[in-house]
């Protein structure tokens, strides 16, 4: 099968990979665009992959308030050079996170960072819900470790579904800039303010 350069194109207008990988991805899947474009991923991942863990001095800290004024995000996004902080892709990056941030009410940016209380609290109210499901107590845990799952996702920042492309996590578009723009980058913190919530 032939590739087009009108082909190549608009995978690298879509991903951001070079000619090289567009090409090769689209000759891997047969001109097929959305499954060149999760191959391309997948390498992306890979490549992020080795990255991760490498220090992040510089970053760019993104303030975003939503229209009328009645809900406002602060967000802290590092990377490792003052070149790749000031770079378009890179802010637009944190620009759409922060109103990710703004859209989805996240309480922290990864499982991990979510507190032990919270987690232990959410777990025995899916534990109460398990018992109340007439299924056997054998299948407790896996009934409530899907629903954690399912929570988590709701409430995560990384695990959230990107609020403009719902098919992508925000991980996977953190994935592909890191990918993009050879950096460890890091969603370090944010905070996120609703006029009359206290408690995200």
């Amino acid at each position: 099968m032939t590739i087009t350069s009108d082909q190549v194109k608009a995978l690298r207008d879509r991903t951001g990979a070079g000619v090289m990988q567009c090409k090769q991805a689209l000759v891997e899947t047969g001109g097929d665009m959305d499954k060149a474009i999760e191959s391309l991923r997948k390498i992306g991942a890979a490549a992020a992959e080795k990255k991760i863990g490498r220090s992040t001095g510089e970053g760019r800290i993104e303030a975003y308030i939503h229209p009328g004024n009645r809900v406002g995000v602060l967000l802290e996004v590092d990377c490792e050079t003052d070149f790749v902080a000031r770079t378009d892709d890179f802010q637009s990056f944190c620009h759409d996170v922060a109103l990710h941030i703004a859209a989805a009410a996240p309480i922290a940016v990864a499982r991990e960072e979510v507190s032990a209380d919270r987690v232990a609290k959410e777990t025995e109210i899916f534990t109460e819900q398990a018992k109340g499901s007439g299924k056997p107590e054998a299948v407790w845990p896996k009934i409530v470790e899907g629903r954690m799952d399912k929570w988590y996702q709701e409430f995560v920042l990384l695990e959230q579904p990107f609020v403009k492309d719902p098919d992508k996590k925000v991980r996977d578009l953190l994935t592909e800039l890191i990918a993009k723009l050879g950096e460890n980058i890091v969603i370090k913190r944010f905070i996120r303010f609703q006029i009359g919530v206290y408690d995200n």
